[in-house]
């Protein structure tokens, strides 16, 4: 089916991706009352959204016709430029849309996408998000935005449904928002999992050990959710090992570009490229763990 019904401010929104974190953003939307046309390169995905008030669309171009406000939330750079430029989406697009690309992808890649948009008279806004499956899930989000402020001013009750956005600088500004926080994350990840090891390794429990720091100067939403997973070994992913390298690559590719030298974020790279490429990729990130056990010869590395 093209197009959708008008929602309760009047504008149309297309959501192109619902995936693992696209669903849930989606279904926040749909019970905001916003009415949302919604598309999946696994259509399977897409169609479980029907039961929420989806509207299922058969291909990009359906999906954005007539929307006034064009949400992606892919894979990578490529997905997205496949989706919006070779799928056609961005032909399908009125002038007065906005594109608002909620994906990860290196600033760059925003910066381009939007120039390609910009030509044909539509706004771009790259709003990448942190706060994993349980932030979409809540609507919780912590989204960090770049392009023209009256833009992502306009948007503000769309963005509201999902979390909380702040305007981070210009086009590219929240690709670059993003990976800076991933460089957090990923060294954060690191920082407790070495932490971890040290505490077993030396006889205490990592149990009590994340118990009796929290509160303290160690505590951070890292240690109460990936050190949760640690203690209990649960490494079904809510954040991907795989889509936390991609990020790290676009940092370290950010970074050269920029003559930085980031010497934890390098390191931590290196050791999320090791991981990955021993088969480890859909593991959830705070699986580093195993990876840094298994360089140290500790129980429980090669799980």
């Amino acid at each position: 089916m093209t197009g959708s019904s008008r929602g309760h401010d009047g504008r149309r929104i297309a959501f192109l991706g619902t995936g693992l974190m696209g669903a849930p953003m989606a279904r926040r939307l749909l019970g905001a009352g916003f009415a949302v046309t919604v598309w999946n390169r696994d259509r399977s995905k897409a169609e479980a959204l029907v039961q929420d008030g989806a509207i299922c669309a058969e291909t990009p171009a359906d999906a954005v016709s007539g929307a006034d406000v064009v949400i992606t939330m892919l894979t990578n750079a490529e997905a997205v430029k496949d989706v919006l430029f070779d799928r056609g989406a961005a032909d399908a697009m009125t002038s007065a849309a906005t594109a608002v690309d909620m994906s990860s992808i290196a600033p760059h890649f925003a910066r381009d996408h939007a120039a390609r948009l910009a030509e044909r008279g539509i706004a771009h806004v790259d709003a990448p998000v942190s706060g994993g499956v349980v932030g979409a899930d809540a609507g919780t989000l912590a989204i960090m935005a770049g392009g023209e402020e009256d833009v992502i001013d306009a948007l503000a009750d769309v963005f509201a449904p999902m979390g909380r956005v702040t305007r981070v600088g210009p086009s590219g500004a929240g690709q670059l928002a993003k990976l800076a926080n991933q460089q957090i994350v990923a060294v954060t990840i690191g920082a407790v999992a070495e932490a971890m090891m040290l505490i077993s390794a030396g006889g205490g429990s990592p149990a009590a050990f994340r118990d009796a720091i929290r509160g303290g100067f160690a505590e951070s939403r890292i240690l109460d959710l990936h050190g949760k997973r640690m203690v209990e070994r649960q490494f079904t992913p809510g954040g991907s090992s795989s889509n936390q390298l991609k990020d790290l690559n676009a940092a370290m590719e950010t970074a050269n570009a920029l003559s930085l030298t980031l010497p934890l974020t390098a390191t931590v790279h290196a050791e999320f490229t090791e991981f990955v490429a021993n088969g480890n990729g859909e593991k959830d990130h705070s699986g580093l763990l195993l990876h840094l056990e298994e360089k140290n010869a500790l129980p429980g590395g090669k799980k």
